[in-house]
């Protein structure tokens, strides 16, 4: 390799150096228009939005999960009913053997107390209608519990991209008095503050988009746990009617 040829491609190689370190140099700056200058430029209406929605963002995905956990409880409790419940003796014996926090047991308690009570003003009901309706007041008491919760994800869905687009227009707003009176309206002063508005937009939309999948997703769970309950409920309407009958038999 000549002389010269060799100086070109050192030149060159180095050059080259020098145009990565500066691009280097270039990423490793902050960036002006993010997050950070969002909530440092920002007045009390922009943080104050900004705030509410990192509280629905933690509200809801705390409610996803705390759901998922009780969720699954119930879908245990019921599988513990299906072992244990129908192989006892008598319905008192199979809710004793039920945990003390178990939705089954809880129907299975309503439902003895039901037929204990099939006396006075209330013996004056039909028994196959009363144990019907105490049996189906305590899985509708089940279902309003398993969907605590699920109002806090359908609101936070609805209503976040909306909180998002309020600090967006605002953001906008202020933007567009500044530049007005500065009097200048380059691009490199409309850019930067209409940027960061927009990233409001794009945080209520991060807010929105989990809260309706987890409300959806939620939902969707809270009916399979369901079925179970609304087939225990049934058969155990069954059981008691035909205790009762058998009762009123050997009398």
């Amino acid at each position: 390799m000549s002389q010269p040829t060799f100086t070109r491609t050192a030149a060159g190689l180095f050059s080259l150096m020098l145009s990565a370190s500066a691009f280097a140099a270039e990423e490793a700056l902050e960036n002006p228009y993010g997050l950070g200058a969002l909530w440092a430029q920002g007045d009390i209406v922009a943080k104050t939005t900004l705030l509410i929605l990192v509280i629905m963002s933690m509200g809801s995905w705390y409610v996803i999960f705390t759901k998922l956990a009780e969720q699954s409880r119930v879908m245990r409790f019921a599988r513990t009913a299906q072992d244990n419940f129908w192989h006892a003796g008598d319905v008192r014996q199979g809710a004793d053997g039920l945990e003390e926090d178990s939705p089954f047991r809880f129907i299975a308690e309503k439902g003895l107390e039901s037929a204990g009570k099939h006396t006075g003003l209330l013996g004056n009901i039909n028994f196959n209608d009363w144990v019907t309706m105490s049996i189906q007041r305590a899985m509708n008491n089940v279902q309003s519990r398993m969907q605590d919760g699920l109002a806090v994800l359908a609101t936070v869905g609805s209503t976040a991209p909306f909180v998002g687009l309020f600090g967006t227009v605002w953001g906008i707003y202020n933007a567009l008095v500044k530049i007005g009176m500065s009097g200048q309206a380059s691009i490199d002063k409309v850019a930067g503050p209409v940027g960061e508005s927009l990233i409001m937009t794009a945080i209520g939309l991060a807010v929105a988009v989990p809260a309706v999948l987890g409300y959806n997703w939620l939902v969707r769970r809270n009916k399979v746990a369901m079925e179970e309950v609304h087939a225990f409920g049934a058969d155990l309407h069954a059981v008691l009617l035909g205790s009762a009958e058998s009762g009123s038999a050997q009398k």
